[in-house]
């Protein structure tokens, strides 16, 4: 299994996922130019993709959409409401648009949509199964219900956002009609929340998080992983043992091969 988040942030947002012979984009939020380039540095065409899985219909999760189906004729999946949501739907090919209302195969991979809390459409994470590995991607999300927790249990590799620090977000420069909407339990995940959700998933914690989605005016990389590992820390959690947490950025790859973690520039 191989999982690279291309880009992640508020610029844009897509991430890579190979399981067996299957090639997954999980958004496609910034335009086929950077995802074409970013799979060349991983050894990827972008013709091999197999499809892109849709969370929700933000921007910033589907600019890329209207190249890479018309250039490239990639498979997109969503549900239908997201897809009569999308800003760019009359642009994208009808062949290339599948409906997805369940879990579905693709390829070598069983995908399995959950529902999550954010103001959108019908906006969802998604669990990627191969064999005995798993791979859940959860950003865009308000607050973690029942439904994400049980989602996300026991991930060999879980995508999850760590969006804002509350005090940069309370005291920065946003209108406060924006902060109050950032804040609710359709808005966004802070870093005390992901800290929290993560130590009180117990035993059933993913083995390697990469904290996802950073706001780049309301928290900052080394925030963001100070407050998840000390929230972790205090709760008897073995870092780098019972969960490994790295970051992800707008303009980097942030990678995990097999064993191994990696981060690219």
């Amino acid at each position: 299994m191989q999982v690279h988040v291309l880009a992640s942030g508020s610029t844009g947002n897509a991430t890579f996922i190979e399981m067996g012979q299957t090639k997954l984009l999980v958004d496609a939020g910034i335009s086929a130019r950077r995802i074409k380039a970013g799979l060349a540095t991983l050894g990827t065409a972008i013709e091999e993709l197999n499809g892109i899985l849709i969370t929700h219909e933000h921007r910033d999760h589907i600019n890329g959409l209207p190249t890479l189906t018309k250039k490239y004729k990639t498979p997109v999946y969503a549900n239908e409401d997201t897809f009569d949501a999308m800003y760019c739907r009359k642009l994208l090919p009808d062949c290339c648009c599948n409906i997805i209302t369940a879990g579905l195969d693709i390829g070598t991979v069983k995908v399995e949509p959950f529902r999550i809390s954010h103001d959108a459409a019908d906006p969802v994470g998604y669990s990627m199964f191969y064999r005995s590995s798993k791979c859940s991607v959860a950003t865009d999300l308000g607050f973690v219900t029942e439904t994400v927790k049980k989602a996300i249990a026991y991930s060999d590799v879980l995508v999850f956002e760590a969006n804002h620090d509350v005090d940069l977000l309370k005291n920065g420069s946003y209108p406060w009609h924006l902060k109050r909407r950032i804040m609710s339990n359709r808005g966004h995940l802070s870093n005390i929340d992901a800290g929290w959700t993560l130590a009180r998933m117990a035993r059933s914690k993913p083995a390697k998080v990469f904290l996802a989605h950073l706001s780049q005016e309301n928290n900052r990389p080394e925030i963001a992983e100070t407050t998840v590992r000390d929230i972790l820390s205090e709760q008897s959690c073995e870092l780098e043992v019972d969960i490994d947490v790295r970051l992800t950025y707008p303009d980097r790859i942030a990678g995990f091969i097999a064993d191994q973690t990696t981060v690219a520039v």
